[in-house]
């Protein structure tokens, strides 16, 4: 894959602000790399970073991981000199799963540890919690996770997918290579689900799918009793149409879910589940029987075959000094982000959040698919989409994947409120939600 690879458009060229902002990334894709002011002499002290992941708790089967992989980065960065002559200085906290902790944790991390920049958060209800403590006090949250859209934050930098980076592409495979014609929409009862499901809906209703042909359920996180459900899954599948469960179900609940699949003989060749929130690191130390041949959509598998992935790999595994840790997206996307965030802060000569921030947008940097991720002007980046299946040893067989970059679509086409709003904070627009149909800034307006 060549640093020149084509970007797909996320509007179409009559979109206002759309082709300008593709033209941005495909110029600083080509270029591979972007102008960084001289490095200063040695100076001294630290600059702090703040790592804000749920180390206990439902959540934790999942961020924990994301913790020990910015020490990684951090420890890695220092080794090469540090950051504008500076030490970089990690500080960890444990919001523990606890949404409205996020935020006293974040504030901390901003006003008391004077952090330069934050790298964090996993559900969406905890991005929700800190974003106006970031926005208050003007600090950067690069958030790693694929989450549900709507929403373009000055202050935020969303290095996870966007729905048509995942969401969409994993309904598309369905329809297209196993003939699936009813949906089950399964999800924790947060806002990612919710608002990621709705768009499904609307979606799947474009498509032409009748509405008695989806069914939508909720449980709440860590739901560990899913026999009545899975009884309801089988028999919506009963119905003589193929069936399929998309499943944004979060956390330490996949475990019995997948459990009692296995139990009720639920098998991928019959009723296949394609999940958003199930990575390596999900499946490592479970019993996989129940899962094989079952889905998950990512923007990067362990099993990518690239030397870029290899070398990761094996400094992942030195680091931890554990051969049998796994790897998984949110992992590469934080490689991805703090990368931009190191190039950025170099870029800007400072570490002050104003000059970082505009400075990130065009910033481009290698994933480990073999490419380059570019930092657009809605503080999005650059994807390839691939489909896994999941395998014996835990890992996945990609069996699909884009052929070029994805543009994040921050705000969805298929919901009327948000068809005909875009994100682009450039100047002289700065603003998160422009509506380009009445070229009026509806939110997210930076004075």
């Amino acid at each position: 894959m060549s640093p020149v690879e084509p970007i797909i458009s996320r509007r179409g060229l009559g979109r206002i602000g759309a082709a300008a902002a593709t033209l941005a990334a495909v110029g600083a894709v080509k270029a591979g790399t972007t102008p960084a002011a001289a490095a200063p002499a040695p100076s001294g002290g630290t600059i702090k970073v703040g790592i804000l992941h749920s180390l206990s708790g439902t959540m934790a089967i999942s961020e924990t991981t994301l913790k020990d992989v910015m020490l990684m980065l951090i420890d890695q960065q220092n080794a090469k000199g540090g950051l504008l002559g500076k030490k970089l200085e990690p500080v960890v906290v444990d919001p523990a799963s606890n949404w409205p902790l996020f935020a006293e944790k974040a504030r901390q991390l901003l006003s008391v540890d004077k952090c330069a920049a934050v790298f964090g958060c996993w559900t969406s209800v905890s991005r929700k919690s800190v974003l106006p403590v970031f926005e208050e006090l003007n600090g950067i949250l690069f958030y790693p996770v694929q989450y549900e859209g709507q929403e373009s934050s000055r202050n935020v930098f969303y290095t996870g997918a966007a729905p048509n980076q995942q969401a969409i592409p994993a309904v598309d495979y369905l329809m297209q290579e196993n003939g699936v014609k009813r949906w089950v929409l399964a999800g924790t009862d947060y806002v990612y689900p919710r608002t990621t499901n709705q768009i499904l809906e609307a979606y799947l209703k474009l498509k032409g799918v009748h509405p008695d042909d989806i069914m939508i359920n909720y449980t709440p996180f860590g739901h560990s009793d899913w026999q009545n459900i899975v009884a309801s899954i089988k028999k919506f599948g009963s119905a003589g149409k193929k069936t399929a469960v998309v499943s944004t179900i979060n956390g330490d609940a996949n475990v019995p879910f997948y459990k009692e699949l296995g139990n009720q003989g639920v098998k991928a060749t019959d009723i296949p589940v394609v999940a958003f929130s199930v990575g390596e690191e999900e499946l490592a130390g479970i019993d996989t029987k129940p899962l094989l041949g079952h889905l998950a959509a990512w923007n990067y598998f362990e099993s990518v075959d690239t030397p870029e992935n290899k070398a990761f790999i094996d400094s992942w595994h030195k680091f931890t000094k554990n051969p049998k840790r796994t790897t998984n997206d949110p992992m590469e996307a934080h490689y991805i982000g703090f990368n931009m965030w190191v190039k950025g802060v170099e870029k800007a000569g400072t570490t002050k959040p104003d000059a970082v921030i505009d400075a990130l947008i065009g910033v481009s940097v290698p994933n480990l698919s073999g490419g380059y991720a570019a930092m657009m002007p809605n503080h999005h980046i650059t994807k390839p989409v691939l489909i896994g299946e999941v395998q014996g040893d835990g890992q996945f067989n990609i069996v699909s994947q884009t052929p070029g970059l994805v543009v994040a679509q921050e705000w969805s086409p298929y919901v009327a409120d948000t068809k005909y709003l875009i994100g682009d904070w450039r100047a002289p627009l700065r603003c998160g939600a422009f509506n380009v149909k009445t070229g009026t800034c509806t939110a997210g307006k930076k004075a």
